[in-house]
């Protein structure tokens, strides 16, 4: 590659501007802008491309939405309800409440859909129950938090599935059905985990919840719990669109907080509102400028070439995907999630499609290894969430959450490589992928 051509000097220019501390979507569209500039092309074009992507997928609108979902969920007392449901069914045996971590997570992924929102949300409360008389390590309370909070982006709904489903033209209810079996398989290799830690550190056996209230706690979380069934049932029925669900899961929620639960009150809706606008405008600002910056690579015909190069080496599917994971796990180290899907994933989209990988199967693998990259050291936004969540340094977090990445890299391979594990449910649902 040319180092003086307009395309080096687009990506010299975005990686300074990251350097200096520019957010890296303003950095993106700043790169785009030169390389228009510099090729002789109309600068408008950026523009253009900005705003022809942002106003032409319906689907896009279901991020906010999901966003607001998920704050309205968090409101209130339910999160400690759904605390107080995980805890009755796992809390009991050794190691039990670092188990409630990872259930509480995947009850939480049916309603966030986010693993930042995930972990802000129930990672100060878990971090203050597991540390309490000093019941586990600051450092593993807050190492878990950051693995099982990967877990509510790939389990339905998942905003980096709507994400992908955007660049890819692939059907979002099918994606969600994807990420179930995915998600729930990352679960388990987590709690596994955490039993073979339990007896080889004698993590403390929590007080059992007895019996006859049991049904009192089911009834009291069933609402809550009841919000992937509406969510899904009218997705999946026909009913609405994932954009019209989205809609409808953010007014479910705020019934359920509001008038079930009681815990809602007009400052709590109002910083609903606004952390949800907050959030949206920076997903938002990476979208606007992936769609920029994805023209850049257009013209420079890039994701054909990669094809073409890597057709040329004769890749079989499974070398291809294992080449896939590798870089995306590598980049994990060091891009943001959102940054991956919008501008990694597409270039090796057409690869994939050429290989014959189905698309919705590349995308759960997609966004399981981005979700890795959250908790993945040294860029790792969880990592550093949790170090100002349990106030532990970040080299203690790194040496707990290791054997974690181990095990999840696993489950990664299973789904990488037993495609049925992503595509069991979207079949029985009719996908003829």
């Amino acid at each position: 590659m040319n180092p003086t051509s307009p395309f080096s000097l687009c990506v010299m220019a975005i990686v300074a501007l990251s350097l200096l501390g520019l957010p890296i979507g303003h950095a993106m569209i700043g790169g785009s802008v030169l390389y228009l500039f510099l090729a002789g092309l109309d600068m408008g074009t950026a523009a253009e491309q900005l705003l022809n992507g942002m106003y032409s997928s319906f689907v896009l609108l279901a991020i906010p939405l999901f966003i607001l979902a998920a704050e309205f969920m968090t409101i209130g007392s339910i999160t400690e309800r759904l605390l107080s449901f995980c805890n009755a069914f796992v809390g009991r045996y050794r190691g039990g409440l670092a188990q409630v971590n990872v259930v509480q997570s995947i009850v939480f992924s049916s309603m966030s859909g986010s693993a930042l929102a995930d972990a802000a949300s129930s990672g100060k409360l878990m971090q203050k129950m597991m540390t309490q008389d000093g019941k586990y390590p600051a450092a593993y309370a807050a190492a878990l938090t950051a693995v099982s909070s990967v877990i509510a982006p790939i389990i339905p709904p998942s905003i980096p599935l709507v994400i992908y489903a955007l660049v890819s033209d692939t059907s979002v209810g099918y994606l969600f059905l994807a990420g179930v079996i995915p998600g729930l398989l990352l679960g388990i290799a987590q709690m596994l985990l955490i039993a073979f830690t339990a007896r080889r550190r004698n993590f403390p056996v929590e007080k059992p919840v007895p019996l006859r209230d049991i049904p009192r706690i089911s009834w009291e979380a069933m609402p809550a719990l009841m919000m992937p069934v509406v969510l899904l049932g009218c997705l999946y029925s026909g009913i609405t669109t994932p954009t019209e669900a989205a809609a409808l899961a953010a007014f479910y929620a705020l019934l359920v907080s509001a008038f079930l639960y009681r815990g809602v009150t007009w400052g709590s809706v109002y910083k609903s509102l606004v952390t949800s606008a907050r959030v949206t405008i920076s997903i938002g600002m990476l979208i606007a400028a992936a769609m920029a910056f994805n023209y850049v690579l257009t013209v420079e015909n890039i994701p054909k070439t990669l094809a073409i190069l890597l057709k040329g080496h004769e890749l079989t599917p499974f070398t291809f995907l294992l080449l896939a994971n590798l870089i995306l796990l590598v980049l994990g180290c060091f891009l943001e999630g959102t940054t991956m899907l919008l501008i990694i994933v597409p270039v090796l989209l057409p690869t994939a499609q050429a290989l014959g990988v189905d698309p919705v199967h590349f995308g759960v693998i997609a966004v399981v290894n981005i979700m890795i990259g959250l908790c993945t050291p040294p860029y790792g936004l969880l990592l550093f969430m949790m170090v100002k969540i349990a106030e532990v340094p970040l080299r203690d977090i790194v040496r707990e959450v290791m054997p974690f990445l181990g095990v999840m890299i696993a489950a990664l391979a299973l789904i990488t490589f037993i495609p049925g594990l992503a595509l069991f449910l979207p079949r029985l649902m009719g996908y003829q992928g």
